[in-house]
């Protein structure tokens, strides 16, 4: 699993928990999303429901869009979903990043700085941290990739949304690419220099709840993910988002990354 991919579930999670807290570590490429065919990909993606252009630029639509969401997840101490993901990724010498195929699982987090991705498509494998470590299990390779908390996978806006202290109007310049009676969709561009360009969000206009993230990397990959039968506030345990390596597996210390 590439580092790009674990900014992108970490992001995805940003803006998820607007947030809390969604691509970090080195070379595996186990548990990396496959490529799809474009009809494969249509096909997977719910269907959107129609849009209006915001009249005025996107400003009020994403004012209120945001405030919604902010809202929603202010009292949110942790969160699970199923999840849907596909990711896009740039080939060498491509103008554009070609779509993946499908994976997914069930993602859990929790406030401060807790997450679980446990993928069971296309193969089982586990991206989770407690905010201290992170790990990348690949059980098919029988190889685990740890990352410290001091080494980067976590910084600036996403780090204070994952520790639960983010507000989007601060963190991020907030437009409204489209708004519709039932939900609009924004485009958050980070106010600081970070490892992505910008998010996507799809969220419900009524309740404020994020339904679809899209996270645009520096070098034009897209990870993009679905969220569905999201349970909120169940109490979740602090040993749901620790990971011991089970026998045999061989743990491999990922580098520090340079910022």
């Amino acid at each position: 699993m590439t580092r790009c991919l674990v900014v992108g579930l970490l992001v995805a999670a940003v803006a998820l928990l607007s947030l809390p807290l969604p691509s970090a570590a080195a070379s595996k490429r186990k548990a990396t999303p496959r490529t799809e065919s474009k009809a494969e990909s249509e096909s997977a993606a719910p269907e959107p429901a129609a849009a209006a252009e915001p009249a005025d630029g996107g400003t009020g639509c994403a004012a209120a869009a945001s405030k919604k969401v902010q809202g929603h997840y202010q009292s949110v101490r942790d969160l699970t979903a199923r999840f849907t993901q596909i990711s896009q990724v740039v080939s060498l010498g491509a103008e554009a990043a070609s779509p993946g195929a499908p994976s997914g699982g069930e993602v859990s987090f929790a406030k401060p700085g807790k997450m679980r991705w446990s993928y069971e498509q296309p193969e089982p494998s586990l991206v989770v941290t407690d905010g201290e470590e992170l790990w990348i299990y690949d059980p098919s390779e029988k190889e685990a990739q740890r990352l410290r908390s001091g080494q980067g996978f976590l910084s600036g806006a996403a780090l204070q949304f994952l520790l639960g202290h983010g507000e989007m109007a601060r963190d991020f310049r907030v437009k409204a690419l489209s708004c519709a009676k039932d939900q609009a969709v924004l485009q958050l561009n980070p106010r600081k220099p970070t490892a992505y360009e910008k998010l996507e969000v799809r969220v419900d206009a009524a309740s404020g709840e994020v339904k679809e993230t899209a996270v645009f990397d520096l070098v034009g990959n897209v990870t993009r993910v679905t969220f569905q039968d999201v349970r909120t506030n169940t109490g979740l345990a602090d040993e749901l988002f620790r990971f011991t390596p089970p026998d045999g597996v061989r743990v491999v210390e990922v580098p520090t990354a340079r910022q």
